[in-house]
C-alpha cells in the first residue's frame, strides 16, 4: 500500500468512527433512553385548557351534590346555624355564645361579659377584648369557647341589636 492510500483509510476510519459516535449522542440526547417518559409524549400526552376545566368543573358539581353535615348531625340546624339572625337583648340580659360563634354589635353600647380573665377576640381590629371592656359597634366578634358573650352598657337604659351566626343563649 502506498503512502496515500494508508491516510486515506485512515481518514474514512476516522470518519465513520466519528458518525456512528456522533449517532450515539445524538439518541441520547433526543430522549431515547428508558429512564421516563418526557412532556408531551405518548405516555405524558399535553391537555388543553378546555379539559382541564372540564374536569374542575366536575370536580366542583360533585363537591356542591354532597349534602352538609355527618352522620347523625341534623343538617336543618347545621344550616340554621350558619345564618346571621338579628336578636336584641334588653338591659340587664347577657347573650351568651357558644364555641365558634360570631357577633356584630349593630346598636348600643356593649361591654364583654367572661367569667374569666380571657376575653373575646375583636377580629376586626385584630386585638383581644377583656372582660367588662367596650366592644365597637360593626366588629366581627369571635369567641372561642363556650360562656362568653356581651350584655349592655351598665351606664344606657336601652338594649342591644347584635347580628349573630352560631349557637348563643340569652340569660
Amino acid at each position: 500500500m502506498n503512502k496515500l492510500q494508508k491516510y486515506s483509510s485512515l481518514s474514512i476510519a476516522v470518519i465513520a468512527g466519528v458518525l456512528l459516535l456522533g449517532s450515539v449522542i445524538s439518541t441520547s440526547a433526543d430522549g431515547a433512553t428508558v429512564s421516563g417518559s418526557q412532556p408531551g409524549s405518548v405516555d405524558d400526552p399535553v391537555v388543553t385548557k378546555s379539559y382541564v376545566d372540564e374536569q374542575v368543573q366536575k370536580l366542583v358539581a360533585a363537591e356542591l351534590a354532597k349534602p352538609t353535615g355527618g352522620a347523625g348531625k341534623d343538617t336543618d340546624k347545621n344550616a340554621e346555624n350558619s345564618e346571621l339572625k338579628v336578636v336584641t337583648i334588653k338591659s340587664g340580659e347577657k347573650l351568651i355564645a357558644k364555641a365558634g360563634a360570631e357577633f356584630i354589635v349593630r346598636a348600643g353600647k356593649a361591654v364583654v361579659y367572661s367569667p374569666d380573665a380571657n376575653g373575646i377576640s375583636d377580629l376586626t381590629d385584630g386585638k383581644d377584648i377583656s372582660n367588662e371592656q367596650a366592644v365597637v359597634n360593626n366588629h366581627l366578634l369571635l369567641f372561642p369557647r363556650d360562656g362568653r358573650g356581651v350584655m349592655p352598657d351598665a351606664k344606657q337604659k336601652n338594649g342591644l341589636t347584635v347580628m349573630v351566626r352560631g349557637g348563643y343563649d340569652i340569660k
